[in-house]
């Protein structure tokens, strides 16, 4: 058996992510990615070792920041929506 049909993938996502991989996992393509990180839409990573990676955790927060140019209505209501209702 060689070493490549032993090693097993995760049946999970990576924390971390390369920049094609973060880019295609919040929908953009590279550039657009780069352009988003660059005016500070998206997080710029983490430089370790002189590898730049991406915390899937902080996309998902800064995906939840973009704004909406359709101004489409919320699917999660403010935390203080509900203080008016009695």
């Amino acid at each position: 058996m060689t070493a490549r049909a032993d090693r097993r993938e995760p049946s999970y996502a990576p924390r971390g992510l390369r920049r094609d991989a973060a880019a295609w996992y919040t929908g953009f393509s590279p550039t657009k990615f780069d352009q988003l990180v660059a005016d500070d839409r998206m997080p710029k990573g983490k430089l370790v070792d002189g590898c730049r990676v991406w915390d899937r955790y902080l996309l998902d927060m800064a995906w939840d920041e973009l704004t909406d140019d359709d101004e489409a209505p919320q699917l999660v209501p403010a935390a203080n929506a509900w203080a008016a209702v009695k």
